[in-house]
């Protein structure tokens, strides 16, 4: 079974993979990154067929290059800089570091290995790929997009209704039921309903003239762990300082949770509540983080109701509802809101990631505040780097 193409734009991704692939480009070009997919999901495989498709699906990826009016759309985006525009002009995504395979029992195996700067970039597409390619090849894709297409008239009648008044953005780029699901999606959030301030998806914001959304995520702060000058308990500390030379506070919202967010906020001092305009929450309990966050600010002097509360962490419309009303009164509140909308069908999505774990060979790890989202193919090292957040916790 021969799948039309699932990518058919390099800016059909997450806007956070051009923000941290831009201070990469600026300040650590040296850094050569090595990447893993793992599914989570339970007695989940992958038939040899399914894996040939993925693997010309990806071949396909790589002959693409950005069009001169997709450069011009990440030009007019403010904090998206012109030589590094200019970077992408020339760049594209090399084969060579993209390998695939599958194990006897049906696991899918893949890894990308190559310059940071590069390899990094392969994970969004990668992801839409393996999504898309499994779901068209295992099921009845008339049935899927069906029962999505009522859930999503609920969800649309439910948030018109006045049942839900918060606001939310689309992050469903990883785990979509395919492309032309997730157009529909954002199209539809965005013009039937008011709540949709944006997507992360680039190429959607392009399309639908919409607010393109997203900062960084764990691996921006995880690279910091390979390189040698860095301790392993400072690193949320040089990853905001970079991020703030680069961006001067613009584009401001940082990630508490890469090595716990305990560790994160000895480090999110004065000069840094002062410079970031918010924070996002994606693992542990999101009421105990939120108001962790809240006496933090309050710590500084600084008024919660002046920053943004981002939570991102597997949510739908419920649980969104719930914390905005908890925290609305003190602080602004906003929510990421990815699988609940890009694949909600009568079958379970995969949850599935790609992962860095090896930074100049060195082995790096996301400890997360969720033990169960831990991720480390080197226990050793993911022991040292436990004992080396413990050891300043406790210092502190």
């Amino acid at each position: 079974m021969k799948l039309q193409p699932v990518i058919e734009s390099l800016l059909d991704t997450d806007l956070y993979k051009f923000n941290m692939d831009q201070v990469i480009f600026h300040n650590h070009t040296d850094l050569c990154g090595k990447y893993y997919f793992k599914c989570r999901n339970k007695n989940v495989f992958f038939s040899e067929d399914v894996t040939e498709e993925i693997k010309s699906q990806i071949d396909h990826l790589c002959t693409l290059r950005f069009s001169k009016n997709e450069l011009n759309y990440l030009r007019s985006i403010r904090f998206i800089k012109d030589d590094y525009v200019e970077f992408l002009r020339l760049w594209r995504p090399i084969r060579d570091y993209v390998s695939v395979s599958r194990t006897k029992s049906g696991e899918l195996e893949i890894v990308v290995d190559g310059p940071l700067f590069s390899a990094m970039q392969f994970e969004i597409y990668l992801l839409e790929i393996v999504n898309e390619v499994y779901f068209r090849m295992n099921f009845d894709y008339d049935d899927l997009r069906k029962s999505a297409e009522e859930k999503l008239d609920s969800k649309i009648a439910a948030l018109n209704s006045g049942k839900y008044n918060f606001k939310f953005a689309e992050f469903g780029c990883r785990r979509r039921l395919s492309r032309e699901w997730q157009d529909v999606v954002v199209r539809r959030f965005a013009t039937e309903t008011d709540k949709c301030i944006g997507t992360s998806n680039v190429y959607l914001a392009m399309k639908y003239n919409l607010t393109p959304i997203g900062t960084y995520a764990h691996e921006y702060v995880q690279m910091y762990q390979g390189i040698d000058e860095i301790p392993l308990a400072f690193t949320n500390h040089y990853a905001m300082e970079d991020w703030y030379a680069e961006y001067q506070g613009d584009n401001g919202t940082a990630l508490t949770d890469t090595i716990t967010t305990d560790l994160f906020l000895l480090d999110f001092n004065r000069s840094m509540v002062n410079n970031y305009s918010g924070v996002r929450h994606d693992s542990g309990d999101p009421y105990e983080w939120g108001e962790k966050m809240i006496r933090h600010y309050e710590s500084y002097g600084v008024d919660p109701r002046s920053k943004l509360l981002l939570f991102s962490d597997s949510l739908d419309f419920d649980r969104a509802q719930a914390l905005f009303d908890h925290f609305r009164d003190r602080t602004k509140v906003s929510f990421g809101i990815g699988t609940f909308c890009s694949n909600d069908t009568c079958e379970e999505p995969l949850n599935i990631v790609i992962k860095l774990q090896y930074v100049n060979g060195r082995p790096v790890a996301k400890l997360s505040d969720d033990v169960g989202k831990a991720m480390c193919r080197d226990e050793s090292y993911l022991e040292y780097l436990k004992r080396s957040v413990n050891f300043r916790l406790n210092r502190a």
